[in-house]
This record gives C-alpha cells, sequence and structure tokens, in this order.
C-alpha cells in the first residue's frame, strides 16, 4: 500500500504559458510504511485528525476528475440531490481539522482527489485543482526551480482547503496562504460557477478566504510562486520576552526568507525562554539539489518528541538538543522546498488511547510579554501534556471576512498530547476557554480550525464579522446547501 508519489511532466498545458505536471500514487503521503490516513466514513459516521469529532454522514464520495465539466455536473448532480433531500454538502481533501470544521452532519461529504498542477513561470503562478495536495505541489515546481510562496508546515493538506481556512505557514514576511492566492474559480450553491479574485467577484474571494467551505466549491485555483533557493540555518537563543525584538530585527534584514521560533515546555521553566532559527540563501544557488523529504535528523526528533511525553527530564533534554547541541552540530544547508517538505506523520505516536490536539493564538509583538504571562497562568494548572509550541510570524490580513490577524501578528502554534476519555476533554474545554478569555484581554486571536470548545461570545469577540459572514452566507444559500459543525455550532443562530 506505500507507493512513494513522484511528479512527471507531461507537456504543454490547456493555456498558453502553463505547463502541465502530475503526480502518481495514492493521494497520502508515506513516511517509513506509516501514512497520514483520510478519515473514511465508516457505517455512516465520518471522523477527523482528533478521533473526537465522529459525525454521523449520508455518504461519503470521492471526485478525481480535471476541473472541466465532469467535475462541474459530478458537484451540481450532488448538490441537487442533497438540496432535494434537505442535507448539506462539504468538500474536503484530508479532513485534518479537530472539531468537524470539515465534516457536513448527516450530509453529503466529498473528498477531491487530483494532483493536477499546471505552471506559469513567466508570471510565477502555478493553476492547481483544489483538492490537490502540497507534495503534489512542491513535487510539480521542484524540478523547475520554483517554491509555493506559502503553505502549511506539512505537505499533506490539500491546497483549497489550506485557503478556505486561510493557514499560515513560515516563510516571512508572508501573511496567511490566501495572501498568495490571484483567482480561484467556484460553484456557487446555485450551481453558477464563477471565477473569483480581487478585482472580479471580490466579495466572494474574500469571503471564501478563510471561510471554511461555507460559501462553495472551488474547482482550481491560480496562486503565487516564488524561487527555490538553498539555505543554512542559524541559531540564537534569548529571554522568551526578548524574541518578538529579534524576531523582527530578523525579519527586516531583508534576507530572511524562512524563520520560526520555539520556547521552552518543561513546568520549571514555562516558557521562560526562546530559540530563533532563520534561514538565509547563501552565494551559490547553482545546482540545488531535488527536494528530499523527512531526513534522519527528523526522523531522530521526533523519537525525542515523544518521549517528552510525562518525563519534564525529556522535555529539558528536547531543549537542550534544539538550543545546544543542534546549532553545534548545524543542520548545514537545504533547499526552501526540502524544508516544507514535510509530512504530518513525522510526529505521530500511534498510541490509540491519546491524540495530539492544536491550539493557536495570534498576539501583536508589543502584547507578546502579556501572553506569556496568560501561558504560564493557565496552562501548567490544567491536566493536559504540552509538548510544543512554535512561533511564526503572520503579516496583517485585511481580506478574509474571519481574519484573525487584523494587524502584524506573532503565532504561536502549540501541540498537546491529550487523554482520549471524558475527563480530559472536560479539562481541554475548560482550559481552552481560559486562554481564549486571557487571549481577548490582550486583544489577541485565537484559529478556527480545532476543537469547539470557545463560546459563541468568545467567537464574536474574536471575530467581529462573523456574525456580518453568516448574514450574507445565509443570502447566498438560501436553501444552506453548504454546512459543516463549525456553521452548525457557531455560525447557525448568528
Amino acid at each position: 500500500m506505500a507507493i512513494t508519489r513522484r511528479a512527471v511532466l507531461l507537456g504543454a498545458g490547456g493555456a498558453a504559458g502553463w505547463i502541465g505536471a502530475r503526480t502518481l500514487g495514492p493521494h497520502l503521503p508515506v513516511l517509513d510504511g506509516a501514512r497520514l490516513q483520510m478519515p473514511v466514513a465508516s457505517d455512516g459516521i465520518l471522523n477527523d485528525a482528533s478521533g473526537l469529532s465522529a459525525t454521523p454522514i449520508h455518504r461519503h464520495i470521492v471526485l478525481s476528475q480535471d476541473p472541466g465539466d465532469a467535475l462541474i455536473e459530478a458537484i451540481r448532480s450532488e448538490m441537487a440531490d442533497a438540496r432535494d433531500a434537505g442535507r448539506p454538502v462539504n468538500i474536503g481533501a484530508a479532513r485534518h481539522s479537530m472539531g468537524g470544521q470539515a465534516i457536513p452532519r448527516d450530509g453529503h461529504a466529498i473528498t477531491f482527489d487530483n494532483g493536477m498542477v499546471e505552471i506559469d513561470s513567466g508570471r510565477s503562478l502555478y493553476r492547481v485543482h483544489a483538492g490537490a495536495r502540497w507534495s503534489e505541489v512542491i513535487a510539480a515546481l521542484d524540478p523547475l526551480g520554483f517554491s509555493p510562496a506559502v503553505m502549511q508546515s506539512n505537505h499533506d493538506f490539500g491546497v483549497a482547503a489550506t485557503f478556505c481556512v486561510n493557514a499560515h505557514g513560515w516563510p516571512v514576511p508572508f501573511g496567511p496562504m490566501g495572501a498568495t492566492v490571484q483567482a480561484f474559480r467556484v460553484i456557487l450553491p446555485s450551481g453558477e460557477v464563477v471565477r473569483c479574485s480581487r478585482t472580479e467577484n471580490p466579495e466572494i474571494f474574500n469571503m471564501t478566504m478563510g471561510g471554511y467551505g461555507l460559501t462553495g466549491a472551488i474547482i482550481d485555483m491560480d496562486v503565487q510562486m516564488v524561487a527555490n533557493q538553498r539555505l543554512t540555518p542559524s541559531f540564537e537563543t534569548m529571554a522568551a520576552e526578548n524574541f518578538p525584538t529579534t524576531f523582527n530585527r530578523a525579519l527586516t534584514s531583508g534576507d530572511v526568507p524562512m524563520a520560526y521560533g520555539r520556547l521552552n515546555v518543561d513546568r520549571d521553566n514555562f516558557f521562560e525562554e526562546a530559540l530563533l532559527i532563520t534561514y538565509r540563501a547563501g552565494e551559490d544557488q547553482s545546482d540545488i539539489p531535488p527536494a528530499s523529504g523527512s531526513g534522519f535528523m527528523s526522523r531522530a526528533a521526533s523519537y525525542v518528541y515523544r518521549a517528552q511525553l510525562g518525563n519534564e527530564a525529556m522535555k529539558r533534554f528536547r531543549w537542550w538538543t534544539e538550543t545546544v547541541v543542534g546549532p553545534a552540530l548545524g543542520d548545514g544547508p537545504a533547499t526552501r522546498n526540502s524544508l516544507i517538505n514535510e509530512p504530518v506523520v513525522t510526529l505521530d505516536d500511534r498510541n490509540p488511547h491519546r491524540t495530539d490536539i492544536l491550539h493557536e493564538y495570534f498576539v501583536a509583538p508589543d502584547r507578546f510579554g502579556d501572553f506569556l504571562v496568560a501561558c504560564r497562568e493557565v496552562i501548567p494548572s490544567s491536566y493536559q501534556e504540552f509538548l510544543n509550541v512554535t512561533l511564526r510570524y503572520v503579516a496583517q490580513d485585511s481580506e478574509s471576512w474571519l481574519s484573525y490577524a487584523p494587524v502584524d501578528r506573532i503565532a504561536a502554534v502549540m501541540s498537546f498530547s491529550q487523554e482520549m476519555t471524558p475527563r480530559a476533554e472536560a479539562d481541554m474545554a475548560r482550559m481552552t476557554r481560559d486562554l481564549v478569555d486571557r487571549m481577548i484581554e490582550i486583544g489577541a486571536s485565537y484559529y478556527l480550525p480545532y476543537r469547539p470548545h470557545p463560546t459563541v461570545d468568545q467567537l464574536l469577540a474574536t471575530y467581529p464579522r462573523a456574525a456580518e459572514f453568516a448574514a450574507a452566507k445565509r443570502e447566498m444559500d438560501r436553501d444552506l446547501i453548504f454546512r459543516n459543525n463549525l456553521w452548525d455550532i457557531y455560525l447557525e443562530d448568528l
């Protein structure tokens, strides 16, 4: 079952300037015989990455047609069937959200499974099927010397899905991935196919960016790409309070295309120190090697990462390896594409009794100290095992109706290991609400694709256009064809 996917160039595409590329093999990443499993409906139930979102559905189908008439008619047919029966529709790829945001309760779940990528090097754009995975984009762009401008930090996910949650990555100085999308075609709830950009149907464009698939079914997208590069890392350790200043200095230097940070997570020194990793291009950019996957260091790091569970000494050891051993040994140069060509399963614990739960908060740099205080006071008092926090830069997003970065922000991506028990779920809910309250106090925001523990009031405080978004969605989707658990839980009654 484990077949490595590779890209092969097929020659000229259908439009002038576009080069077609398609990848072969199943649409699931592979690492040492393990893979991120796309949730499959079983006995009418569909789940997601949390394992805690089992939801009844009417049926699940997979569509692999190219983004032409056949795909459009297949989607319209499914929509008509759903409308006649009063059922919802959802389009998904990996369905890796953690609270049913990509699952239509009692509805029609459609998974896109097509890796079409066409490249227009003259305009630094690639056109991609909505269901193509980032691994396919990298495989298509890499031989031609290009790289996605922004993608999620793992390559398993669908490109349109990334746009619909408006995820960000760690290239700088970009905003969320939506900032790099130039145009897309979408089937509206009416069945009409329209092209959307910042000048064509701009309202639909901005609603769909970060709109969680509630505005329609994206067919294909035109997305910005950049040159691939050979990059060399550097490491700097500092007091956590000094991270924003040091990060900003690196961002404004003009020679750092990729950067991220970390905070220490052992309870005795929780969030006291920070590590900044920056990547710079060397003078020699000739003969850049093909993109690789997870190397030995990534796999070794995953074992250390998992050994932190219930082990404070191992958390301190991991911090020592990242701040002392890693910089001393040095990773050496790596290509931009190799750095982002990483599957989720690198860190999969394969423990049936626990699940990895993500939180993500976006804080203005001048409130980062308040963010640290809030986390120190809330997180250690919970029962949760805190494993990691990664810090990234997110430029201002003034386009998405559900923007989490109305100003430039530092994103804090947190990873918890949670027992799959009612007690642990209740504790996670309590801790999440406490954290969100503290974030609201300091003008920070939280991310919507994770567990649905925040309250409706907390959502409205964080996303002030949520009610406006819900009203506009009802106007364009009078039968409420496109729905998911995010709509059902938070937006339906607004």
